[in-house]
This record gives structure tokens, C-alpha cells and sequence, in this order.
């Protein structure tokens, strides 16, 4: 007769995630983890590097639940995006300019991304993880070792310069449900 694992041990080892299920998480998820990974390197090739390094992080991670599996594979995409980029609370200028953000109506141009792409690295950073990921200005400024509010001037700026151009397009450019206009939701700093 082989032995049961008795209550806590049994209930324990079921609660983890295992390495497939951070498979299963990044093959399922990848357009959305890859898409954070752009976001953020604001770089293909980068984004690659990122989405790679940290799926093996998960991999190699200890004991984590499974009911937060998934956050902590977004959560690893941001902690590497960080490590690769580097992003400074007094960095003024982009990595690197795209073409001017499309109004969206072009074939297979995309107004949202060109336009958080163009973002100063800092700025997107923060504006991609307070607005975009919901992670709190505390948990933003940890991550990427700022204040609070080096967090939320940085957010709205974001906010800002995607107001002007979305404004300078002429058009909603994030759907209907949003805009970037002053007064509006997303845009009051938390």
C-alpha cells in the first residue's frame, strides 16, 4: 500500500504552478505577454530577448500559486523589460522614433502602438504599467527604483502627449470608451 499524503502536503503541492503551466500561460498568452514586451523595449528584437528571458524565469521561479501564475509572468515581462532598457526617471529623449503615429486609418498601421512607442522610455514605462497594466504608482515606482511621484508626472505626461496626438489626428484613436481628453478618467493621476 503506498501512503497518502496527508492534508497541508497534498493540498500544498496542487496550489503550485510547475513548469507547464507556465508553458501553457506564455503559449496561450503570447500576442498579450510579446505585445507587453513591444510596449515596454519599445524594440522588436528587444521584445523577443524579453519575452524569452522571461519565460525561462519562470520556469527557474520557486514555489508561486497557481492562482497567480499569471501575473507573475506579466509581472516577469516587466521586471526584464526594466533590466533591458533601464529606464531613468530623467531620461528626456526616446530610445528610438518611429514614423509619426498613424490616424489608424492607414492599412495595417496602429495609432495606439506607434503612438506609446514615440513615448520617452520613462514616460511609456509608467504609463504602460500604472494605465495599461493597473499595477499601483507604489508598485511602478519599486520596480522601476522612483518616487511616487516621478510616477505620476511621468504617467501624465504620457497622457499628455497621447492627448496632442490624438488631438492632432482628429480622432479617437483609443475607442470609444476612452480618451485621453483633460477631465477624463484616464486621464486624473491616482
Amino acid at each position: 500500500m503506498v501512503p497518502r499524503e496527508s492534508g497541508l502536503g497534498a493540498v500544498a503541492n496542487s496550489e503550485y504552478a510547475v513548469s507547464r503551466d507556465f508553458c501553457r500561460i506564455f503559449a496561450e498568452e503570447m500576442d498579450g505577454l510579446y505585445t507587453l514586451s513591444l510596449l515596454l523595449t519599445a524594440e522588436p528584437s528587444q521584445a523577443e530577448k524579453c519575452f524569452s528571458q522571461s519565460l525561462e524565469d519562470c520556469l527557474a521561479s520557486g514555489r508561486v500559486f497557481q492562482g497567480w501564475a499569471h501575473s507573475w509572468a506579466r509581472r516577469a515581462v516587466i521586471q526584464n523589460a526594466v533590466r533591458i532598457v533601464r529606464p531613468a526617471a530623467e531620461q528626456r529623449t526616446p530610445l528610438m522614433r518611429f514614423a509619426q503615429p498613424a490616424t489608424g486609418n492607414e492599412p495595417g498601421e496602429s495609432f495606439p502602438l506607434a503612438a506609446i512607442l514615440n513615448l520617452k522610455p520613462f514616460d511609456r514605462f509608467a504609463f504602460v504599467m500604472s494605465t495599461l497594466e493597473q499595477f499601483s504608482d507604489q508598485e511602478c515606482a519599486v520596480l522601476l527604483g522612483c518616487s511616487r511621484r516621478e510616477v505620476v508626472e511621468a504617467r501624465n505626461r504620457a497622457i499628455e502627449s497621447l492627448a496632442e496626438l490624438e488631438s492632432q489626428a482628429g480622432v479617437n484613436a483609443f475607442g470609444p470608451a476612452t480618451s485621453f481628453q483633460p477631465g477624463h478618467e484616464a486621464a486624473k493621476s491616482a
